[in-house]
Order: structure tokens, then sequence, then C-alpha cells
């Protein structure tokens, strides 16, 4: 997927100063893989097993994973859904009722953070 899908994508546009977080899933770990980004991301690595060791998931870099998605996923699960059309509607339901203003000051607060990293 990084040699066939990835990297041509990230070729087709001007990313040339883009940092690269490795989410860190032992599948990805394998010294091919790792080998390949830093040749692609050179020390814009970021991975436990790269040039710029930063825990994968970090809440510092990903808070999507650790703010939006657990406030999302309380609600999609708080009348615990029985059917995946049940969960399905519980997820569309919950992204389409986000408030504007939260989005806005969750973006405000992850790009601060990115000031100090």
């Amino acid at each position: 997927m990084v040699t066939y899908f990835f990297i041509p994508e990230l070729n087709s546009h001007d990313v040339q100063e883009l940092c690269f977080e490795h989410n860190g899933a032992t599948y990805d770990t394998a010294r091919a893989t790792i080998d390949l980004l830093e040749d692609m991301f050179g020390d814009r690595l970021i991975s436990l097993f790269g040039p710029v060791n930063w825990p994968p998931r970090s809440c510092d870099l990903t808070p999507l994973d650790h703010f939006l998605w657990g406030y999302v996923k309380s609600l999609v699960y708080a009348d615990k859904p029985q059917t995946r059309d049940h969960l399905e509607d519980n997820i569309r339901r919950v992204i389409a009722n986000i408030q504007r203003q939260m989005l806005e000051k969750f973006i405000e607060n992850w790009t601060s953070r990115l000031d100090y990293i």
C-alpha cells in the first residue's frame, strides 16, 4: 500500500516539507517499511523506530484519536446500537450535529500544541 498507493498519491501533491507520523502498528514496523518511509521523509519521519522517536497515536499530534473520536464515540454508543444500520445512523447523526464552534476551538487548541512541538 505504501509503495503502490501512498507514495504515488503524495507525489501528486506539493508536500516537500510534510512530516509523517507512523502509527506504530506491528505490521507497519517491518524494516523494509521503515526504510522506505525514512527514504521518503528523512528526519521528518515520526515513528517509534524512526529518526524522531514519538509515541504512536500521541495526543499531541493526533487529537482526533483522543478528543474528537472520544466525544463522538461516547454519543454514538450512548444508546447501545445493536445493528450495523443503527450504528451507522448514530455515527451520521452525531457527526452532523457537531457544532462548528466546537471544531473551531478544537483546531485552535491543536494548532497551539503544534507550536510547542
